[in-house]
């Protein structure tokens, strides 16, 4: 190999980042708690990108249809993005109001319907009690060999105790209210911080654009933004996706249940709706509180609700939502599956809903990449398009 100046660059660089990855290695509790520290910092502002990114794919249609882009500068193209972003909060709002206003009252009636059971229940309480007073003295010859120093020791005891359930309270309600009073803080920074790249996401496309060629060779500027534009279609044709087999499900239970006479049946399918925005496992959720509040009124049509609910929801999982979404990302079926199991094992419920574009956007890339190499090597589509034969 011959040494000029770029092999030794392109060795040098090697050797560099060999020994960084060692020095992280061996360091690697220290960097992860500075990683931790720095997504603190930076988490209202990761906060309101993805706001921003979730606000972008209603508003970009409303944008589209209601505000149409006028010709030249003027008041109106000024206040097109300002009128969309409000048509596109009061749209969002609107519909949580909604949502609130279905489930509301349907929570108050079971919680009334509980009040009214409580007065029978502790009716029946009572009669318990009263049933233990012939058990009362054998209690009292039992503890008429305890001695005064027992006593003393088992009060003493219970007042430590007090007192370190008493402090842990105290200091888990100051960790708690300054948990909420963070969470609140950095929500609205995030809000504020998602309206600011709304107004302005042209602008700060076109910055980000100025940096990738500035820094990447062009080709690989070009191959990034390729990726960028692939990887922000995909997660905004998942959210679209998701939104619609949402509602899909919704519809179903609400019918399925008015035709079964179930209690609670608008209700329950505005509650799984809205739960079912978490892939897969979000419409258990809704099935456990509408379960719960069926049972109060009708214990036997808690038990049909469910099994009405695991029949829709084999129906839903295996049919309607892989094709639903799989189609909108562009994802065969089986890798929606694949997909949503392998990011719930890895991060929960956030990676159920970030593996399925992820995986969207490898697959595509994946799928490029080999047909790139067919068309390089020649290979003819006959080989691999048609099964052998034996």
């Amino acid at each position: 190999m011959e040494w000029n100046r770029q092999n030794l660059r392109g060795l040098l660089a090697v050797i560099c980042g060999g020994v960084a990855f060692y020095s992280l290695l061996q360091h690697l509790p220290a960097v992860a708690a500075g990683i931790g520290a720095l997504l603190g910092v930076l988490s209202p502002f990761l906060l309101g990108g993805a706001i921003a990114f979730v606000l972008n794919v209603p508003m970009r249609a409303i944008e589209r249809r209601l505000f149409p882009a006028p010709r030249g500068r003027s008041r109106a193209a000024g206040a097109r993005r300002p009128a969309a972003l409000l048509v596109t909060l009061v749209a969002v709002i609107g519909v949580l109001t909604l949502a609130a206003f279905v489930i509301g009252p349907g929570i108050a009636e079971a919680v009334s319907s509980i009040a009214a059971q409580v007065p029978g229940a502790m009716d029946r309480l009572w009669q318990q009690v009263k049933e233990l007073e012939r058990y009362l003295p054998q209690l009292e010859e039992a503890l008429s060999g305890w001695k005064m120093e027992d006593w003393k020791s088992i009060t003493q005891k219970a007042v430590e105790l007090a007192q370190s359930w008493g402090s842990g309270l105290v200091s888990s309600g100051g960790v708690v209210i300054g948990g909420v009073v963070s969470g609140v803080s950095t929500f609205v920074i995030g809000l504020i911080f998602s309206f600011y790249i709304l107004l302005q996401k042209e602008k700060l496309a076109r910055q980000g654009r100025q940096v990738l060629y500035a820094l990447l060779p062009e080709r690989s500027a070009d191959r990034a933004l390729g990726v960028l534009r692939l990887a922000g279609r995909t997660f905004s044709s998942f959210l679209s996706g998701q939104c619609l087999e949402a509602c899909i499900l919704g519809t179903l239970f609400v019918v399925a249940m008015t035709i079964c006479r179930l209690p609670y049946a608008l209700l329950v399918g505005v509650l799984i709706a809205l739960t079912a925005l978490i892939p897969i496992v979000g419409a258990f959720i809704g099935c456990g509180v509408g379960a719960l509040l069926i049972a109060i009124s009708d214990p036997w049509k808690a038990v049909g609700f469910v099994v009405l609910f695991l029949l829709l929801q084999q129906l839903e999982g295996n049919l309607i939502y892989p094709h639903v979404v799989g189609s909108s990302v562009g994802l065969p079926s089986i890798w929606v599956l694949a997909a949503v199991t392998l990011g719930g094992k890895l991060m929960g419920i956030a990676g159920m809903l970030f593996f399925i574009p992820l995986c969207s956007v490898l697959y595509a890339l994946f799928r490029d990449f080999v047909k790139g190499r067919l068309a390089q090597k020649k290979v003819s589509a006959r080989k691999w398009r048609d099964a052998p034969r034996n």
